[in-house]
């Protein structure tokens, strides 16, 4: 019995180590809150504007323009890319689209979201939203699985009227992630993520405050591919556990009572 204590015992300490792991997969409550993002787009890939996730980007455009904004998805992430267009009074119906391309600039599809909308006339906004398949940490070199790097966002109008043309429009967009644990771990992992792609910042000092093309700056906070560990560790510690209490108690319950003490050893 005292070897089925110290299992059991074990087994309650993964209990409270898996608690705070699954607490870390969540979203950070200020990460979430904080809405100080760039308050410019870039009209390319190369001009992209970084943007961290959890902050909104806002930009001030005309209706015809490319919007451009890049952000950094590291494996087992599932994003979240969520953009609002204010559009002017009096407006034709219009048709908008957001797009979402990876490190390689191929463009990767949503699995839901209304990636595409038709605001009627007079409407004073349309929202798109675009969740991306999971982030993996390696794929075949063929398959147009996500995997770590840069991520591009292009959000433009497909369908206007002549007249709605160069009409002024406010965008904001909001970039969040889901943690999707040991589920979406593989067995493999790039070399490198597919950065750096090309982003665009501010020049720091002079007077030309046009924007200069740099390599992107932005990752993870803890750093690429930042993990060796996921709550697979956890799941397969306790597993094991299990096995080992269900082996001692299996054996405990077939090996019978033993020898009675009124019976000499060796009678």
């Amino acid at each position: 019995m005292r070897a089925i204590r110290i299992l059991s015992a074990a087994l309650l300490t993964l209990g409270l180590a898996a608690a705070p792991a699954a607490a870390d997969s969540s979203p950070s409550p200020e990460a979430s809150g904080d809405s100080g993002g760039p308050t410019r787009a870039g009209t390319s890939f190369r001009t992209a504007t970084e943007v961290e996730q959890g902050q909104t980007a806002t930009a001030r455009a005309s209706t015809g323009d490319y919007l451009y904004w890049s952000f950094p998805a590291d494996a087992g992430q599932r994003p979240t890319v969520r953009a609002t267009v204010k559009l002017p009074e009096g407006h034709a119906a219009e048709t908008w689209q957001v797009d979402v391309y990876d490190g390689l600039r191929r463009r990767q599809a949503c699995q839901y979201g209304a990636q595409t909308r038709t605001a009627g006339s007079g409407t004073a906004s349309v929202e798109l939203a675009c969740v991306l398949r999971t982030v993996r940490a390696w794929s075949e070199p063929w398959a147009d699985d996500p995997l770590p790097g840069t991520y591009y966002v292009r959000l433009t109008a497909l369908k206007l009227s002549a007249d709605d043309l160069g009409q002024p429009v406010d965008a904001e967009l909001r970039v969040e992630s889901k943690d999707m644990g040991g589920a979406a771990a593989v067995d493999g992992s790039l070399s490198e993520p597919l950065v750096p792609g090309i982003a665009s910042r501010p020049e720091a000092e002079g007077d030309d405050d046009s924007p200069s093309a740099v390599l992107a700056g932005l990752e993870p906070e803890d750093g690429w591919t930042s993990g060796w560990w996921s709550d697979r560790w956890v799941w397969t510690a306790a597993g094991g556990a299990l096995a080992a209490l269900a082996g001692v108690f299996g054996y405990r319950l077939t090996r019978g009572p033993g020898r009675p003490r009124h019976v000499p050893p060796g009678a």
